[in-house]
C-alpha cells in the first residue's frame, strides 16, 4: 500500500469515527441531555475564568470538556455499550471532580465532598472490573460457567488497584509538582517510636496539641498537621466500601445465572450489537469495509 493510500484510509478512518461518535452521543436521550448541559456549564464556566484571569481553573475546564467526550469515545473505539446510568454518572463524576472540586473548590468547602467521590470511584471501578471478565470472553454466557465468589473478586480487586493507583498518581504529584491533592488532616495528638529517645522502639504518645510552630511562627490550625496519611487511608476505605457494595451485587448476580438483576448491574457495560456499532455502520454507509480498509 503507498503512502498516499494509508493517508487515505486514515482520513476515511477518522471520517467514520467522527460519524459514529456524533451518533454515539445522540444514541440515550437522558445521557444525551445531562452532556450537552454539563458541556455548555463547563463552557460558561471556561470563559468566566479566562476573564478573570485564573488560567489554572481555566485548564480544568478545558480538561473537563474533553473527558466529557471520553464516554462516547471508549464505547465507538472499543465496541462497547456503557447503560445510561453508568454514562451519566460517569459524566457527572467528571464535572463534580473538575469543575466544582478544583475550580469552585468544593473539596475545601463543601465537607466529605472528595469522600464522596473515592466512595463513587470505588463502585464504578468495580462495575468495570465486573464488565471485563464478560468483554473478554468470547462468549458472554460462559460468565455464568464462572464462580460467583471469582467474579466478584475480580471486581473488587480491580477496584481496590484503580484506587491504589491513584493514591500512588495523588502521592507523585504532590512530591515532584509541590500540590496538596493528598489533603492534610488536623490531629491533636501523635503517637510516635521516633520520639523514644531510648531507642528501645517504644510508642511515646503527644496529646493535646493546641499549636505547632514551624521556623518560629505558629501555623494557627489548632493542632499537628498530618500531611496526606489520614486522607489517603480515608480515600483508600471508602474505596473498598464503594467496591464491597457492586461486588456483593455481582456475586448475587452471577449466583443467579443472571435472572436477578439488581440495580448495581444497571451500571455494567456490555458488547455493542450490531444495530448500535455505529462505527462499523459508518463504514458500510460509506464503503469503507474491511476488505477495502
Amino acid at each position: 500500500m503507498s503512502k498516499f493510500t494509508k493517508k487515505q484510509t486514515r482520513q476515511r478512518e477518522k471520517r467514520n469515527f467522527r460519524q459514529a461518535l456524533e451518533k454515539e452521543l445522540r444514541e440515550h436521550k437522558s445521557s444525551f441531555i445531562v452532556f450537552y448541559a454539563l458541556r455548555l456549564l463547563v463552557i460558561v464556566t471556561f470563559v468566566r475564568q479566562i476573564i478573570l484571569g485564573n488560567y489554572e481553573s481555566a485548564f480544568y475546564c478545558a480538561l473537563a470538556y474533553l473527558l466529557l467526550y471520553v464516554p462516547s469515545w471508549l464505547q465507538v473505539k472499543l465496541h462497547i455499550e456503557l447503560p445510561p446510568a453508568l454514562e451519566i454518572t460517569v459524566l457527572c463524576f467528571i464535572y463534580a471532580a473538575e469543575v466544582l472540586g478544583e475550580v469552585n473548590a468544593f473539596y475545601v468547602v463543601v465537607p466529605h465532598w472528595d469522600t464522596m467521590l473515592h466512595t463513587l470511584n470505588g463502585f464504578l471501578a468495580a462495575a468495570v472490573g465486573f464488565s471485563m471478565v464478560v468483554l473478554l470472553n468470547d462468549n458472554e454466557r460462559l460468565t455464568f460457567d464462572l464462580s460467583p465468589v471469582f467474579l466478584a473478586l475480580v471486581a473488587f480487586c480491580f477496584s481496590m488497584t484503580i484506587g491504589v493507583l491513584w493514591e500512588f498518581f495523588e502521592f507523585g504529584m504532590d512530591l515532584f509538582f509541590h500540590t496538596d491533592m493528598q489533603r492534610d488532616t488536623v490531629v491533636n495528638a501523635i503517637y510516635s517510636a521516633s520520639l523514644d529517645v531510648t531507642r528501645s522502639n517504644k510508642v511515646v504518645p503527644v496529646q493535646g496539641i493546641q499549636d505547632v510552630l514551624v521556623n518560629g511562627e505558629s501555623l494557627g490550625v489548632g493542632g499537628y498537621l498530618d500531611i496526606g496519611l489520614i486522607d489517603t487511608m480515608k480515600d483508600l476505605f471508602v474505596n473498598f466500601l464503594g467496591a464491597v457494595v457492586f461486588s456483593a451485587a455481582g456475586f448475587f448476580y452471577a449466583g443467579s445465572k443472571g435472572k436477578k438483576r439488581g440495580a448495581a448491574l444497571d451500571f455494567v457495560p456490555s458488547r455493542k450489537t450490531q444495530e448500535n456499532d455505529y462505527l462499523n455502520q459508518a463504514r458500510e454507509e460509506n464503503g469503507d469495509g474491511p476488505e477495502s480498509l
